[in-house]
């Protein structure tokens, strides 16, 4: 007869500790069902599910205490029963979940409040691991940033109420909480489809160009009411766009040149060339700025509305149709489509309420620093941090990640 085993053993790390139990396991020809291994600050953590035939048992556990002993560390052996292995095998047929915290500082209280919400959802926590790199005692800014992942798993009957707590927490605690299933597609991601204005740069260009056209008070008035939802896109930019009439053309250029990005966006821009991704700007704003990012940044596909221009000067309108929420959703389609990849791999990002239709078909739509209805109807969104900690919820960590 077979026995089933948890080995736990704990105590400070060494190199050579694992290999070292191991061997003697292996010396019994002991069966491997399961194996589990965590470092924090220098402490080992290590567990084994393993089968070991009755004729070896009692040997190999005393040659694991003994060795144990010499090592210096802990050894805890917790019998299992073969009902309980087989309902253990089973749960491997549950959803998986990936939960992450980010914010500047993550705490008890952070952890606790949302391992709470977790429990509430009938899911359990297999795995906690951090993707930011190590704190130290003295943050400067450089280590402004903290993220924990946490994989969950289980049967969950109502996911929409655990969003709701989790935005619940995010709001009241200043910390951003995504929730995502742990898919092949969250691992196998290739497009990343960008909002330009207050998403790629921190400013909406339009109201740049009606304050150098003597007309921002009005134009950032009817901006504010658009990327609220309180106002068509169409018939907010139509009316924006017809007060800039008579704007010298040169006046493009002084604009484009002090355009600010978004905290993390060259980064994040940086990292997601070198890992292969295709980018594109679909904005409502104008193709003058954003050609100027797609030379400045290197980004793959460009879709915005091209400003009418003549005699020098604008006119207040655009040629061909306006790229709204709508077109911006359909061009996310056609690029898939492109690019020869499904939907599920595509991550959309954006600010204002016209970016909605393309983040709700996108496989990772995100609310960046977004207007109170786009983050509260955004399945994930980022608040605390900047542009590059779209990184974490791609599950990349810092250690792995250029700066």
């Amino acid at each position: 007869m077979n026995e089933i085993l948890l080995i736990n053993v704990s105590g400070p790390n060494r190199p050579g500790l694992t290999s070292s139990i191991t061997a003697i396991l292996a010396r019994y020809d002991v069966a491997i069902l399961d194996i589990g291994q965590a470092v924090i600050h220098n402490t080992l953590s290590l567990g084994f599910l393993v089968q070991l035939v009755d004729a070896a048992e009692s040997a190999a556990l005393k040659d694991l205490v003994f060795r144990a002993y010499e090592l210096g560390v802990e050894i805890r052996f917790t019998p299992i029963t073969e009902a309980d292995y087989g309902d253990w095998v089973a749960q491997q047929q549950n959803e998986r979940y990936i939960v992450t915290l980010l914010g500047p500082r993550i705490t008890a209280a952070h952890i606790s409040a949302i391992t709470a919400i977790v429990a509430d959802g009938g899911l359990d926590v297999s795995d906690i691991s951090r993707l930011s790199g190590r704190m130290p005692l003295h943050p400067d800014h450089r280590h402004d940033r903290t993220c924990v992942q946490l994989t969950v798993g289980g049967h969950a009957p109502d996911l929409g109420q655990m969003r709701s707590r989790f935005l619940h927490v995010s709001a009241e605690q200043g910390i951003d909480v995504a929730f995502q299933v742990d898919d092949v597609y969250r691992r196998n991601r290739r497009l990343v489809a960008f909002d330009m204005d207050s998403t790629l740069v921190q400013c909406e260009v339009i109201d740049e160009l009606a304050i150098a056209a003597g007309v921002g008070t009005q134009v950032a008035a009817i901006t504010a009411q658009a990327m609220n939802g309180e106002l068509d896109f169409r018939e907010s930019f139509v009316r924006r766009l017809a007060l800039l009439e008579g704007l010298p053309e040169a006046v493009l250029a002084q604009i484009a040149a002090r355009l600010p990005l978004a905290d993390g966006a060259e980064r994040l821009v940086a990292n997601l060339k070198s890992l292969g991704y295709r980018i594109a700007i679909l904005s409502g704003g104008f193709t003058y700025f954003a050609e100027y990012l797609q030379r400045r940044l290197g980004i793959d596909y460009v879709y915005a509305n091209e400003l009418e221009i003549v005699d020098g000067k604008l006119t207040g309108r655009v040629v061909g149709d306006i790229v709204d929420g709508a077109r911006k959703a359909r061009l996310v389609e056609e690029i898939a489509r492109r690019e020869n990849i499904r939907l599920q791999q595509v991550i959309a990002v954006g600010d204002g309420a016209n970016d909605l239709p393309m983040l709700s078909i996108a496989g990772l739509g995100i609310a960046f620093h977004a207007k109170p209805v786009v983050h509260r109807e955004a399945r994930q969104s980022i608040s605390s941090v900047g542009l590059d900690g779209i990184l974490y919820l791609m599950g990349v960590r810092d250690r792995e990640a250029q700066d």
